[in-house]
């Protein structure tokens, strides 16, 4: 019997939530509208195509004729469209209810749009967790793919994997497809003779291998140098054409068809799973860079049969990695449950929609891609955050009636609980009412790291801490020379790490605690803007990020949170007790916040430090954003941009907004205080390289204190949210 091999190619087209417009154009025109257009000269290349939801609504807004050329490709049978969970959320990481009601969705349209019913799945990230079979067999999907590496750590060869196996969970089964980490890294990366070569060598007289290839539609056409590459110097026309001339041994095939012509090798369970990267960036950035390096040394010395059970990393890890993608995720698990609350109360409009585009994966990981990092999409998945919560709120504090008396008439409404929202161990404080949600860690310095003003749909309190990434390394610790895969033409994304405008990026600056806000500092009286802005001042007081005692008092529709330490100052050496008080007021159907503090001197020696308030807010200001701004009565800035950093004097009142959210924050403090303002700005990487991207902006406000034993001094802090005057 002549050699042969079949082909299974499955792309993956996806853009996040809350990306830019141009983005989603610039990918449409550079890679999926040209790799339609090749499928439609070359007509004996078959595949499969996945299509996020994110990307089929923008699809359909701005080039329905686009969807309407797959479907011919659909309906000639040279395309399988597989089906996956519509807005593309890890998974593993969305309560089940969830991942049924977003496969079904996807299900929906494509029947609708493509007349077909999808039998695979693809899996967000590739991110694969043992319990998964029951609900993709619940959801009536057949099979998925998950990356080989997770099939070798289980001690399978590499001639193993040249088909499918059958997993299950609790007697519910689903097929899964190895992803064949070299035909990724070969394909379009290596010579179109060397991706033939390598197939040829693995065609069989044995009827039914397949090599598979899943990978993201983006890698033919947006990732550095491939637009050229691909297109305009002929890498998909060179590959296509030698697909179809060979097509006596080397067959393409649609992997649903395949799974219903061929057995499956056997019965297999598999580990926790994703690509190599993602469980490498899930891992602490020290241990990141070392797991790396270590594999690749090893694979470059031909240690494959030790690499092969190198497995390390877990995308859980990412909320342990990031507090700031944990309290997202555990936001949104809140969120889940007012939406199924309010679904059991009524058949209206309980924010489902907006429940699940905020379950779009892009923000709960950082890697290569900015993920966490692009405080775009940071915001937009808050965004329907607070939209679906306002939804299913609207619901639950409707008014009742019950033998003819209605219990609640007016419209605004504020309740409160203590609970251990982000499963840490300690108690936050959540505060909802109908203009706003606040939410407070008394255990983390009595601060806020969450502010949404449900009328924007938006979260204030958006922000992250600069922390080490494993490529920071290369700022620090250059390598003596480029690496780049052997056979090559241009190395794949995932080995090369470039840096854009090294002299702009400055010095490596890492925070020594969270970015949330009312963060309770003391400063000795010679420290200034720079040295807090890059972290190398002396922190004399242990209030930051260190527990307040807190209560709570309410009468009618205001709260009062009152949040008391009595700490220290490390002053001439000598350990000072001080007592910081703070009271936070929130009044329902308000728009507001008022702050009051009482700094106590109850030492026996008198004291002279700076007291400073820090606040940081995201109103996307980054990039010299001509909509987001400061402004401050009476003062002519030099700069008014929300990424810029300046100190001002005597300041009693300062705006900050962005027009284009309709967003204004006024902030008044009495006494007149000195103002710190400065951007907090990541050093990130992306697709074009390592850069400094913005992440917020950092208001201080400082007060010189001279106090004597036992004397007190009161301030005052008040932040009002307003819409823009146009």
């Amino acid at each position: 019997m002549l050699k042969q091999i079949y082909l299974g190619l499955a792309l993956h087209n996806h853009q996040p939530l809350g990306n830019f417009p141009w983005v989603f154009e610039q990918a449409y025109q550079q890679a999926y509208l040209p790799m339609v257009e090749a499928l439609e000269r070359y007509p004996a290349v078959r595949l499969s195509l996945h299509y996020s939801g994110c990307l089929i609504d923008w699809l359909e807004q701005n080039h329905p004729k686009f969807l309407d050329r797959l479907a011919g490709l659909v309906s000639r049978n040279q395309v399988e469209i597989m089906g996956g969970a519509y807005y593309e959320p890890i998974l593993p990481s969305i309560p089940e209810a969830d991942k049924l009601g977003q496969i079904e969705k996807m299900a929906v349209f494509i029947k609708r749009r493509f007349g077909m019913s999808p039998t695979g799945l693809w899996l967000a990230e590739r991110v694969w967790e043992p319990h998964l079979p029951k609900s993709l067999a619940n959801a009536g999907v057949q099979w998925t793919l998950v990356d080989d590496n997770a099939f070798k750590s289980l001690g399978l060869d590499e001639g193993s994997l040249f088909g499918y196996y059958l997993t299950e969970e609790q007697g519910f089964s689903v097929k899964v497809f190895p992803i064949s980490k070299r035909l990724r890294y070969s394909i379009p990366w290596h010579d179109v003779d060397a991706v033939l070569s390598y197939l040829e060598s693995e065609a069989s007289d044995k009827e039914g291998k397949v090599a598979i290839l899943g990978d993201d539609g983006e890698k033919f056409g947006i990732w550095p140098g491939t637009y050229d590459y691909c297109w305009q110097n002929g890498w998909i026309d060179n590959f296509f054409t030698a697909l179809e001339a060979n097509h006596d041994w080397l067959y393409t095939i649609p992997l649903g068809e395949y799974v219903n012509q061929f057995p499956p090798q056997g019965r297999i369970y598999l580990p926790c799973a994703s690509y190599d990267e993602m469980l490498e960036w899930s891992l602490p950035a020290d241990k990141s860079w070392e797991y790396t390096n270590l594999k690749r040394q090893l694979e470059a010395e031909g240690n494959q049969n030790i690499t092969q059970f190198m497995y390390s990393g877990l995308w859980r890890n990412f909320l342990v990695k990031y507090p700031e993608i944990n309290r997202m995720h555990k936001k949104m698990l809140r969120v889940h449950d007012k939406v199924y609350q309010a679904r059991a109360i009524s058949k209206d409009d309980c924010g489902m929609q907006e429940l699940w585009k905020a379950q779009c994966n892009c923000p709960y990981w950082h890697g290569v891609f900015g993920g966490i990092y692009l405080a775009d999409i940071r915001a937009t998945n808050y965004s329907y955050l607070v939209q679906a919560e306002n939804k299913a709120d609207s619901i639950i504090h409707q008014p009742r009636s019950w033998l003819g008396k209605t219990f609640r008439s007016s419209k605004s409404w504020l309740e409160w609980r203590k609970l251990d929202f982000d499963d840490d161990g300690v108690e936050e404080l959540l505060v909802d009412s109908d203009r706003f949600s606040v939410y407070l860690s008394p255990a983390e310095g009595g601060s806020i790291f969450e502010w949404d003003i449900r009328c924007h749909n938006y979260n204030v309190f958006s922000t992250l801490a600069r922390r080490p990434e494993a490529y920071h390394k290369v700022l620090v610790e250059p390598p003596s020379e480029k690496q780049t895969r052997e056979g090559g033409s241009i190395p794949s994304i995932h080995d090369l790490i470039r840096v854009k405008e090294k002299d702009s990026l400055g010095q490596l600056i890492y925070d020594k605690y969270l970015r949330s806000s009312l963060v309770d500092h003391f400063f000795g009286p010679g420290t200034n803007l720079e040295e807090f802005a890059n972290q190398s001042y002396d922190e004399l007081g242990n209030f930051v990020a260190q527990p307040y005692e807190f209560s709570v008092v309410r009468k009618s529709d205001e709260l009062k949170i009152l949040l008391k330490r009595v700490g220290a100052l490390q002053i001439q050496s000598k350990s000072l007790p001080f007592e910081v008080q703070k009271e936070i007021r929130l009044v329902a159907g308000e728009d507001r916040m008022n702050v009051s503090y009482q700094l106590k001197n109850v030492s026996g020696s008198s004291i002279q430090t700076v007291f400073g308030s820090e606040c940081n807010i995201n109103l996307l200001g980054g990039g010299h954003n001509e909509q987001a701004y400061y402004r401050v009565p009476g003062i002519a800035l030099d700069d008014h941009h929300l990424d810029s950093c300046g100190e001002l004097t005597d300041v009693e009142r300062i705006t900050l907004g962005n027009r284009q959210l309709g967003i204004e924050m006024e902030l008044t403090a009495s006494p007149k205080v000195k103002l710190w303002l400065l951007p907090v700005e990541s050093i990130s990487n992306s697709e074009g390289g390592i850069e400094k991207i913005y992440q917020e902006s950092c208001l201080l406000a400082a007060l010189s204190l001279d106090l004597p034993p036992g004397s007190m001094v009161k301030f005052n802090l008040g932040w009002l949210v307003k819409s823009p005057i146009v």
